[in-house]
């Protein structure tokens, strides 16, 4: 009896295996035929993000996601107003912009001084006060420097699990490869930087995950002509577009709509959301 049940679990996994084979093996459908995604995104809220950046993109139709920190925020609030009326996503950067304490502008706010819950709470607070400034709900996060953890040493814990509770995603900093939509954790998407990029040094990246039918979620900061951590205006402008001449099959669109797409998709293929 014993083995029979044995044999019967086996067969049952095996089975689960190939169909989770066979739905990863599916190519990834993007909407009307496009061959892959792009999101446009912004960390801190910088000024120029509002009143240069959003303003560009708005030329071509494009929405954009803005991670701010609410302090920042306050500082513009009006034009930020207009960001989210034109229909942009406003997403979650934190309260603080906290970073690991050996960037000394965090060592007051350091990442190795935190805990899960003080983590928690604070985005919470952040989530709250975009609202009230705002009216909008952040869906989608940014870690601020890519730090995904909280404490030091053998106390050391990851808060991807709390990104993965309070938000549809969260994106990362100065990564290597886009995201793969058929396998991406949600809480943890690649950002690819364009600060201080030409469109040639961006281009190759676009084509590359065109063929691979992935989604590239570009990272920058400011949005000017030039400038320290500064997404130049005209890489913008080329980027816009190319993803907008329809024999590039590029679907150009905030990270939550993207993220949501990717996600009832995978469902439909069978694979985890």
């Amino acid at each position: 009896m014993k083995s029979t049940l044995a044999s019967c679990l086996t067969l049952v996994l095996l089975l689960l295996a190939n169909l989770n084979s066979i739905a990863q093996s599916q190519p990834f459908k993007w909407p009307q035929g496009a061959r892959m995604a792009i999101s446009l995104t912004f960390d801190d809220g910088r000024g120029s993000q509002a009143t240069k950046g959003a303003s560009l993109l708005d030329e071509y139709g494009i929405k954009g996601t803005f991670y701010v920190v609410p302090s920042a925020v306050k500082g513009q609030l009006e034009a930020w107003k207009k960001v989210v009326d034109k229909g942009h996503e406003i997403g979650n950067h934190s309260l603080h912009h906290s970073c690991s304490g050996n960037f000394v502008w965090s060592r007051n706010n350091a990442l190795e001084n935190y805990t899960i819950d003080k983590m928690r709470a604070e985005l919470l607070e952040a989530n709250k006060q975009i609202g009230t400034l705002l009216g909008v709900k952040a869906e989608s996060y940014a870690y601020p420097c890519g730090h995904t953890f909280v404490g030091r040493g053998k106390n050391t814990q990851s808060f991807v699990p709390v990104v993965s509770e309070l938000f549809v995603s969260g994106r990362g900093w100065l990564d290597e490869a886009p995201v793969d939509p058929s396998y991406c954790d949600m809480a943890q998407l690649t950002g690819i930087e364009m600060d201080g990029k030409d469109f040639e040094q961006i281009l190759p990246i676009i084509e590359a995950a065109g063929k691979s039918g992935q989604w590239l979620v570009l990272a920058g900061h400011e949005t000017a002509d030039a400038g320290a951590q500064t997404t130049r205006l005209s890489l913008l402008r080329k980027i816009c577009e190319y993803a907008k001449d329809p024999a590039n099959g590029i679907w150009i669109a905030p990270v939550d709509q993207v993220a949501r797409y990717v996600k009832s998709e995978r469902k439909k293929m069978g694979l985890p959301e």
